[in-house]
């Protein structure tokens, strides 16, 4: 009779980019419970290269320090995926991990599920299946190719395994789980930073106070900032919603710079908009949490400020997130002035879209995952 003790179930975890964060960190916690049957382990990609940002996250989220950082850094999309998958491939030699888990649609996402899938590591993604139908969209791109390579597939909402399914994947493959950036929303909200003490800490005590509140807006995606002409659209629509309710703008480093080349930092430097940069998540989570509206072309803030109640305005024509519109606080806006203000004159007068917290947006989607990957590698590896 065989008594040694049977070798855990090794999986990798993979982030690199800020988004990842938030869905990595409640993973790594949930995995951990499962010791000694499983061990997990953390590849940080460096896609998103800011180390005192990163380490902010890192800290603020309770996530482990990555095993490896491979420091991949900034780089055209095809540049940057190459260099992950250089990269990362003698990582994955090293570690020998049982499995690869990746989150979201980063460009490190598609790069390291690509490797592992071609060196016959199964692959697990997580948020899975969610679909713009836009492959203009990088990130589409990188949805649809690492759903196809993946073994195992956790979806965050309905539609996901609809889309996954007429696609050809197996159902057997398909795990509706709910969404773990809620998990992480839930875990530290009474953690969040309120904006009266962020606003005061940049020197505007006041600025956020005022009987109609304060709006946010993020904006980074390359069809918002790249073309100057929509950028000078939705600065100036900022302005306009600023005369009225202040408006508190974290930039992107990459959104500043195209201001700058743009000649337009003029319009976000008016006494309506208050310029602060990139915040880290408990100064966001407080941010959307207080906010009479929100303006983004994120997709995770979509999620978030359906989560918490906060009207959003969306500055895209589509989203992979369609149960925020159908079914939460968001409205699809695009880059549209008069429809912007239209949707925010609404919210003003009555409140905006009532919505309601999708299904299984419950903060127990990590659990539900690592009692399926618990299963799955019991089971090795079979998904029928």
């Amino acid at each position: 009779m065989n008594t040694a003790a049977q070798a855990p179930f090794r999986i990798l975890c993979v982030a690199g980019a800020r988004p990842n964060f938030m869905k990595i960190a409640p993973i790594m916690a949930a995995l951990a419970a499962l010791r000694p049957q499983v061990e997990v382990q953390l590849v940080h990609t460096g896609q998103h290269y800011d180390v005192a940002m990163n380490q902010q996250y890192f800290v603020a989220l309770g996530i482990p320090a990555p095993d490896i950082n491979l420091e991949v850094g900034s780089g055209s999309h095809a540049l940057q995926t190459a260099e992950v998958m250089k990269k990362f491939e003698p990582a994955l030699d090293q570690m020998r991990p049982s499995a690869v888990l990746v989150v979201g649609d980063v460009n490190s996402t598609l790069a390291c599920a690509l490797v592992a899938a071609k060196k016959g590591v199964p692959v697990i993604h997580v948020e899975a299946g969610l679909r713009c139908f836009d492959r203009t969209m990088p990130e589409e791109i990188n949805r649809v190719l690492t759903d196809q390579i993946s073994d195992l597939l956790f979806t965050t909402e309905e539609s996901g395994e609809a889309n996954l399914l007429r696609e050809g994947i197996a159902k057997e493959r398909i795990h509706f789980v709910g969404n773990v950036m809620i998990d992480t929303l839930v875990r530290n909200l009474p953690r969040a930073v309120s904006a009266e003490t962020i606003v005061a800490g940049h020197g505007k005590p006041g600025f956020a106070s005022g009987a109609d509140g304060y709006a946010v807006l993020t904006l980074h995606r390359p069809s918002n900032v790249d073309d100057f002409a929509v950028l000078r659209t939705l600065l100036e629509t900022a302005n306009r919603i600023g005369e009225r309710t202040p408006v508190i703008f974290p930039v992107h480093p990459r959104t500043r710079g195209m201001m700058e080349k743009a000649g337009l930092s003029h319009l976000a430097e008016s006494g309506n908009i208050l310029l602060l940069p990139p915040m880290g998540y408990l100064e966001m989570l407080g941010l959307m949490q207080g906010a009479r509206v929100v303006l983004t072309d994120s997709g995770g803030i979509q999620e978030e400020t359906t989560a918490l109640g906060t009207p959003c305005i969306t500055l895209r024509n589509n989203t992979e997130r369609p149960i925020t519109v159908d079914q939460g606080t968001n409205t699809l806006a695009g880059q549209n002035r008069d429809k912007i203000m239209t949707i925010y004159n609404d919210i003003m007068a009555g409140g905006g879209k009532a919505g309601r917290v999708p299904y299984f947006w419950d903060g127990q989607a990590a659990v539900r995952i690592a009692e399926k990957l618990l299963a799955w590698s019991q089971a090795g590896c079979q998904t029928a």
